[in-house]
C-alpha cells in the first residue's frame, strides 16, 4: 500500500476548522488599521506637509526632501506603534508575484547603542539587485543596479512586523523593470484625456480617475493532499488524475452552503484584509467543487491593483494557517472550471460621476454614450492587444474552454443598448431640429430605464458592458491586474485623445457641439460594430462568423504576444508615455520566456511523475495480475482457465500496453524539447514549446488516467482527483 497519499487522506480526514481567536470588533472599528492613510497622516504629520504628499497623489507634484523626511519620520513612529521592527519597498516585478528586501529600522551609534532611524532618503529610494528580477535583455547580469521609488499614490501599510512601502522599480537608465510603472503612466494618460472630453459636457471636472474592481476565483485544497502531488507543487496544478464520477455536473456547489473549514479561513482573510485596507465584500461557493471566489468594493485603479497582489500573497498565508494550498492557477483540474479574475473597469471624475453610468438628463446621457462608444472603438482597433494583455500558459487552458471568454476578443452590450447604437448611426451632418429633440429624449432620455430592465448577461464574453460599467472577464486568476489595466487604459486615453481631436475640428468647421459629438460617435459605431457580438462565444458558429467579420481568433500565447511588438502598438505606447519601444521590446521577451519555461517545467515534471509514479505503479500491479493468472493455470483446465482469466489477460495487455506508449511519448517529449532548447529566439523557442513539446501533455496525461482507472485504488501513489476537489 502507498503510504504517502493514504497519510495524506488520513490527515485531511482528522482536520478540524482552526479556532482563530478574531477579536469582536466592527469593520468598522479595525478597517485600515494597519495603513499609513490619510487618517494616520493628518494625524502624524503638519498641515503642510499632510497636503504636499495629498497635491504629490492627486497632481502628481513632487516632494521636496525636507517634507519626505517628515513623512519618513511619521511613517515610522507610526509602524512602530504597531510593533513593526523592519521596513522594506514593496513592489511587483515582472515575475507575476511580490518582491520585498527588509531593512531593521535600528542603527549603531558611535557609543555602541542603537536608534531606530528611517529617514527622507530611505522612503524615497532603494537599490535592490536587478539583475536577477527579468529584465527582457534591458540589464545584464553584470548590470545590477536597479531602483526602488517610493508611489506615494498608493499608502504604506504593515505586514507582520515589516512597514510596506509601495514602489515602482526601474533600471539605472529608467525603463521600467514592474508592472506598476507603467500602469502609473497609463493612469495619467487617461486622467488627461478623459478629463479634455468631460469639458464638453461640465467644466467642473478637474480630474478622472479610472476605477477597478476586480474578482478573484481560486481554488482551495488541503495541505497534506496538495503535498502529496508532486505535479501541482512544482506545476501550480495537476498534471494527471481521471475525472471523478461527481465532478460539477449536478451543478450543487455554486453558490451552495460553506464548508466550515473554509468559512474560518474565509473568517481570518477577511479580517486581515480589513486592517490592511482592502475593501472585501463577497464570498461564495464558485462552480466548481472547492472553488470559491472573493470580491471587493471598487477602488482606484492603482491602488486596486496593490491591493490584489497583496491579497493572493496574504491568501496563500493565512490558508497555510488553516491546512489549506490556494491555487490561483487558471485550469488547476482538468473537466471542472478553471478560475479568472474578472476586471470591473469604469472611470470617475472628482465631481462624482461615473462615466460609464447614465444620467437623469439627455445631456448626462450623451456624456455616457460619448465614454461608451469611444471605449468599444478602443477595444474594436486594439483586440488583438487586449488579447496579448491576457496571454500565459496558464490562461490559454482556459480561455474558450466553455466556462470563460473564448480568445476572440468581442464586446457584449445587450440587445437594447445596440439598438440605441443603432438609432445613433442614423445621424449624419447637422442635426434636423425635430430628429435631434427626438434623438435626445426618446433614444437619449430614456437610456436609464432601458439598463434598469436590461439585467441578461453573457458570460461567454470576454469584454462586456454590466450596466455602469465594462467587465473584462478574460483576465487569467494569476495574472497581475496591471497588465490588463495598463493596456485598457491606454487604448481608451488614445481613443479619447483621437474623438476630441475630431470633434473640435468639426465645430470650427461650424457645426454645434453636440452635432459634432453626434457625428463623431456615429462614425464610431459604424466603424467598430463588428466587434459588437449577443450570442455564444463558445459555438463553432462564432468562430466562423468572426473569421467573416475579420476579428481574430489566436488560442495561443506565443503568437498572440506578438501584438506587443507590432509598429502600431509601439507607437500607441510612446504616444501616451507608457511604455518606449526598449521597455515593449523586453517585456515581449519576457512573457515568451516565461511562457516556454513554464511548459519546460510542466514538461519535466510529467516525466518524472510518469516514470517515478504511473509506470512502477503500474508494473507491480500487472506482475500481480500476472502472478494471479499464473496460480489460476495451474489449477484449472485449460478451458477453464481461458474463460476465467480472459478478462484479466486483456487487463495485462492493456497496461503493457499504455505502459509502452507513456515510456514512448516521454522518449519523443523529451528529444523534442531538447530540439526546443537549442532555439536561441525566444518567439520561435516559444512557438516550438507550443507546437512541438506542449501536445505530449495531454498524450501521456490521456494514458496515465486510464491505467488510474485499471489499477488497484490501494496501489494508486496519487491523491485522486475525488479526494482532492471532495475533502474538506
Amino acid at each position: 500500500m502507498p503510504t504517502i497519499r493514504f497519510a495524506a487522506l488520513q490527515e485531511s480526514f482528522n482536520r478540524k476548522p482552526v479556532n482563530i481567536n478574531l477579536p469582536e470588533k466592527r469593520v468598522s472599528e479595525i478597517f485600515g488599521m494597519h495603513v499609513f492613510n490619510d487618517l494616520s497622516m493628518k494625524e502624524n504629520l503638519t498641515p503642510e506637509a499632510y497636503k504636499m504628499v495629498i497635491e504629490a497623489r492627486e497632481k502628481g507634484s513632487k516632494i521636496s526632501r525636507d517634507v519626505a523626511d517628515q513623512v519618513a519620520s511619521a511613517m515610522k513612529n507610526w509602524a512602530i506603534q504597531h510593533g513593526v521592527t523592519h521596513y522594506t519597498h514593496w513592489f511587483q516585478p515582472l515575475t507575476g508575484t511580490t518582491a520585498e528586501k527588509h531593512d531593521a529600522f535600528f542603527e549603531p551609534t558611535s557609543t555602541g547603542q542603537a536608534i531606530e532611524r528611517f529617514d527622507g532618503s530611505l522612503l524615497v529610494q532603494q537599490e535592490p539587485d536587478a539583475s536577477s528580477f527579468p529584465s527582457g535583455g534591458i540589464r545584464n547580469t553584470f548590470e545590477a543596479r536597479g531602483y526602488t521609488a517610493w508611489d506615494p499614490t498608493s499608502p504604506a501599510f504593515v505586514m507582520g512586523t515589516t512597514l510596506c512601502i509601495p514602489t515602482v522599480f526601474v533600471s539605472y537608465t529608467g525603463e521600467a523593470l514592474d508592472y506598476k510603472t507603467p500602469l502609473l503612466r497609463a493612469l495619467q494618460a487617461i486622467d488627461k484625456t478623459a478629463t479634455d472630453v468631460c469639458k464638453y459636457f461640465d467644466k467642473n471636472v478637474q480630474r478622472t480617475t479610472a476605477t477597478l474592481g476586480w474578482e478573484q476565483e481560486y481554488f482551495l485544497i488541503d495541505k497534506a493532499l496538495f503535498n502529496a502531488r508532486p505535479d501541482m507543487v512544482l506545476t501550480g496544478r495537476s498534471l494527471l488524475g481521471h475525472a471523478p464520477a461527481k465532478g460539477q455536473q449536478l451543478e450543487d456547489h455554486y453558490f451552495g452552503s460553506i464548508p466550515e473549514r473554509v468559512i474560518a479561513f474565509m473568517r481570518e482573510l477577511e479580517f486581515e484584509c480589513y486592517r490592511l485596507g482592502i475593501p472585501v465584500k463577497t464570498r461564495h461557493n464558485e462552480v466548481a467543487p472547492s472553488q470559491y471566489e472573493l470580491a471587493p468594493i471598487y477602488s482606484e485603479a492603482n491602488i486596486a491593483v496593490d491591493h490584489n497582489s497583496l491579497i493572493m500573497d496574504l491568501m496563500d498565508k493565512v490558508a497555510r494557517r488553516h491546512d489549506f494550498k490556494v491555487l490561483f492557477h487558471e485550469k488547476p483540474f482538468a473537466g471542472v472550471n478553471g478560475s479568472g479574475k474578472h476586471n470591473n473597469w469604469s472611470l470617475s471624475t472628482d465631481t462624482g460621476k461615473n462615466l460609464l453610468s447614465p444620467g437623469k438628463t439627455p445631456k448626462t446621457n450623451l456624456m455616457f454614450l460619448t465614454f461608451f462608444i469611444n471605449t468599444i472603438k478602443a477595444v474594436h482597433d486594439h483586440a488583438d492587444l487586449l488579447r496579448a494583455a491576457i496571454a500565459s500558459a496558464s490562461n490559454d487552458h482556459r480561455l474558450g474552454a466553455n466556462e470563460a471568454p473564448p480568445a476572440i476578443i468581442s464586446v457584449f452590450i445587450g440587445s437594447q443598448l445596440t439598438r440605441v447604437l443603432q438609432e445613433l448611426e442614423k445621424v449624419e451632418g447637422k442635426l434636423d431640429p425635430d430628429f435631434k429633440s427626438q434623438l435626445k429624449l426618446n433614444v437619449v432620455g430614456k437610456i436609464p430605464e432601458i439598463l434598469l430592465d436590461n439585467t441578461d448577461r453573457n458570460r461567454t464574453s470576454p469584454f462586456a458592458f454590466t450596466g455602469n460599467k465594462f467587465e473584462f472577464r478574460a483576465v487569467g486568476s494569476t495574472a497581475n491586474c496591471a497588465q490588463s489595466m495598463t493596456v485598457l487604459n491606454t487604448i481608451v486615453a488614445d481613443q479619447l485623445r483621437d474623438f476630441k481631436s475630431e470633434t473640435d475640428a468639426l465645430i470650427k468647421k461650424g457645426l454645434k457641439k453636440d452635432d459634432a459629438i453626434f457625428n463623431v460617435l456615429r462614425s464610431y459605431i459604424t466603424a467598430s460594430k463588428n466587434i459588437l457580438f449577443e450570442g455564444d462565444g463558445y459555438s463553432d458558429d462564432w468562430k466562423d462568423e468572426a473569421a467573416k467579420r475579420g476579428l481574430s481568433n489566436i488560442p495561443k500565447t506565443p503568437k498572440a504576444l506578438d501584438a506587443y511588438v507590432t509598429e502600431k502598438t509601439i507607437e500607441l505606447f510612446e504616444r501616451n508615455g507608457v511604455m518606449s519601444r526598449i521597455e515593449a521590446d523586453a517585456r515581449h521577451e519576457i512573457l515568451l520566456e516565461e511562457y516556454f519555461k513554464k511548459i519546460q517545467i510542466e514538461s519535466r515534471v510529467l516525466g518524472d511523475v510518469a516514470g517515478n509514479h504511473v509506470v512502477p505503479t503500474a508494473i507491480a500491479y500487472q506482475n500481480t495480475l500476472i502472478e494471479n493468472v499464473r496460480g489460476l493455470k495451474s489449477v484449472l483446465d485449460e478451458p477453464v482457465f481461458r474463460k476465467v482469466a480472459k478478462e484479466q489477460l486483456e487487463m495485462i495487455t492493456e497496461i503493457s500496453d499504455r505502459i509502452s506508449k507513456i515510456l514512448a511519448l516521454r522518449e519523443e517529449m523529451i528529444e523534442e524539447r531538447k530540439i526546443a532548447n537549442k532555439i536561441n529566439n525566444a518567439r520561435e523557442k516559444a512557438i516550438a514549446y507550443c507546437d512541438k513539446v506542449a501536445p505530449f501533455l495531454d498524450k501521456i496525461r490521456y494514458e496515465s488516467d486510464k491505467l488510474e482507472l485499471i489499477i488497484d485504488d490501494e496501489r494508486w501513489p496519487l491523491p485522486k482527483y475525488r479526494e482532492l476537489l471532495f475533502s474538506k
